[in-house]
């Protein structure tokens, strides 16, 4: 595996590695020392022409902690085309001697035109290219399931789990990264969306589909619940439900609808929040909630990536 750009490359065994290999990672950071020499002299540069701030700082710790040297390259407000600028941009990131990009974009696809451009001989890790991919975000929320939901995490994978997917799907990277990993791993996917959150030619998705959170729960048992950010920033044009006061209703995560999953159901959600739209802040700070957990996997998870793609077998210590 050279690049990390989509879900949908990995198999069952790349999956599983990539897990393994985190809960490896996740391991070393107990320790009272949690630096590890294993990328000492490589260098990975942080190329976001989005804003974020927990992802690019999870992948900066992921590779300090890995004694990688990191470049943080801020290109967001770029006024050159995505072409021009990912290239030229490239170019640079070549002669400094980039062994990887993590690179956040706000066009679908920019990740794989940067992966096989020609103008870079590193490695390319999407974190997060337009409503298409995010696969760490989805490698994350898979190791924190196994974490919560199987006896027995180590080699295994979710088969037998159902994971229900709520909210603004038509926007989300997450929901896309995840419906195909969690397929991949052998659990059962249901989205919960409003049509017209719903993305067109949805239908070979390997997952099913209901319209509101009650019917969810009301149809199958879930083990875990996602809870989707509503990305407001991207509805342009309005009209993809009534009122922030109608979504709640019918798609936000209170005590009630919380109290509907068995006793060993957890609820998840990429962040950030909106707190009283589509999740409460009781139902955000329970004890269901592996919220926070998720966000310290992370560092694992992108460890695990970054050490497979950059050191591999040859690292192992």
């Amino acid at each position: 595996m050279r690049h990390l750009l989509s879900t949908r490359d990995l198999s069952r065994e790349d999956a599983i590695t990539l897990l393994d290999t985190a809960g490896q990672m996740a391991a070393t950071q107990e320790r009272e020392v949690r630096k590890l020499p294993t990328l000492r002299g490589k260098t990975v540069v942080n190329l976001f022409f989005e804003d974020s701030t927990r992802t690019r700082i999870s992948f900066e710790a992921a590779a300090k902690r890995l004694s990688a040297d990191v470049i943080n390259f801020s290109a967001k407000g770029s006024s050159v085309s995505k072409g021009e600028s990912l290239k030229d941009t490239a170019l640079t990131l070549q002669a400094m001697g980039a062994d990887a990009v993590v690179v956040r974009h706000w066009a679908s696809g920019a990740a794989y035109q940067l992966a096989h451009g020609g103008w870079l001989h590193g490695s390319v890790l999407n974190a997060g290219d337009g409503t298409h991919q995010h696969p760490t975000q989805a490698l994350l929320d898979a190791f924190t399931m196994r974490r919560h939901l199987v006896s027995d995490p180590t080699g295994a994978d979710l088969a037998g789990l159902t994971v229900a997917i709520v909210g603004d799907v038509l926007h989300s990277r997450v929901a896309r990264s995840n419906v195909y990993l969690l397929h991949t791993l052998g659990a059962r996917v249901v989205l919960v969306a409003p049509p017209t959150l719903v993305p067109v030619g949805i239908e070979p998705w390997p997952c099913t589909l209901v319209h509101t959170l009650d019917e969810a729960l009301e149809t199958h048992e879930i083990d875990a619940l996602m809870m989707l950010r509503v990305q407001r920033e991207r509805m342009t044009g309005g009209g993809f439900f009534p009122s922030p006061g109608e979504y709640t209703r019918l798609y936000g995560l209170d005590a009630d609808r919380m109290s509907r999953l068995p006793d060993h159901g957890i609820v998840m959600h990429p962040g950030p929040m909106n707190r009283g739209l589509e999740i409460s802040a009781e139902a955000a700070d329970s004890s269901r909630s592996v919220i926070v957990e998720q966000v310290a996997n992370g560092v694992a998870v992108r460890m695990a990536a970054l050490y497979l793609l950059l050191a591999g077998e040859e690292g192992a210590s």
